[in-house]
């Protein structure tokens, strides 16, 4: 999903020299072919989007699996980056790196301040190797390698499948199925009380773009629209785009997760980037493009 976002954009800007090797070209956990690779290619410019990701349900299942895998991408390409002379990497990380206590908005100093959220710790865990990394490689070899923690992100070529998705994917498929079932109602996990931050995948790819012609700094920085909804609204509007109009039904027996999870993204607003894509518009363009590829 981000990848093809941050092409479409690129594209855009006029780029056209991309190097996109997808995963049987070339295996990213695999440090030998990746070494193979950047010592051939050289690539000037890097950006680490590429990560096993997944929602509460995968998270929790997989912990052995999302550190290690995450660990070995992260360990690979930053280390080829370097060694091929990459003048530039961009590193993606997760808003989920942040304590599940932080202070709202979070502000990029309240990493490493306390404990992380349990269903998804081994995620963070890698995302935050990732970006000491990344800061290592800056302090000991002065490499520009940056790192962004951008919020919850959605939109085409998002992951659908209700074992692995996100919350507003897998609520965007689960209305579709009861409008289309005739269902009385839409069973959603968890109280509906916790708060998150949605950003179109079209807006982060925008944001990277923007931080690569602007930003030079190893502190992190958080890429975000500054707004946040509950989950129980985000149910509400996603129903009515979809246009199920049956009743919500909490499955309170699921885990909520971190409590609120909203990015204090005022450096990026200081530097000039805002998002463009609003939050219903962003959630209809994306049903539009799960009714085209993934709708039975």
């Amino acid at each position: 999903m981000v990848g093809s976002a941050l092409v479409r954009r690129l594209e855009a800007a006029g780029f056209g020299n991309l190097l996109k090797p997808d995963r049987a070209q070339l295996d990213l956990a695999d440090e030998r072919a990746v070494a193979s690779f950047f010592a051939r290619e050289k690539p000037g410019i890097v950006i680490l989007a590429a990560a096993r990701v997944g929602g509460i349900k995968a998270n929790n299942d997989f912990p052995v699996e999302f550190l290690l895998e995450n660990l070995r991408i992260q360990n690979s390409v930053v280390e080829a980056a370097h060694e091929s002379g990459a003048r530039k990497l961009l590193f993606l990380g997760s808003s989920c790196v942040y304590p599940k206590h932080a202070p709202q908005p979070i502000p990029e100093s309240a990493l490493l301040s306390g404990p992380l959220e349990p269903t998804n710790d081994a995620y963070a865990i890698a995302k935050m190797a990732g970006v000491k990394l990344c800061q290592a490689y800056a302090r000991e070899y002065g490499g520009n390698f940056i790192s962004a923690m951008p919020a919850n992100l959605y939109g085409p070529n998002d992951d659908f499948d209700l074992e692995s998705s996100h919350v507003l994917a897998a609520l965007l498929r689960k209305a579709h199925e009861a409008k289309m079932n005739r269902a009385r109602e839409l069973v959603v996990w968890g109280s509906g009380k916790p708060r998150r931050e949605f950003l179109h995948v079209d807006d982060c790819g925008s944001a990277c773009l923007f931080l690569l012609e602007k930003y030079d700094s190893p502190e992190i920085i958080n890429v975000g629209c500054g707004e946040d909804i509950s989950i129980r609204e985000l149910a509400e509007l996603i129903s009515d785009i979809v246009g199920f109009d049956g009743e919500l039904a909490w499955d309170r027996s699921r885990p909520d997760g971190t409590p609120r999870k909203l990015l204090d993204v005022t450096k990026l607003n200081n530097l000039g980037w805002r998002p463009a894509i609003p939050l219903r518009e962003g959630i209809a363009r994306t049903y539009d493009w799960f009714l085209k590829h993934n709708a039975s």
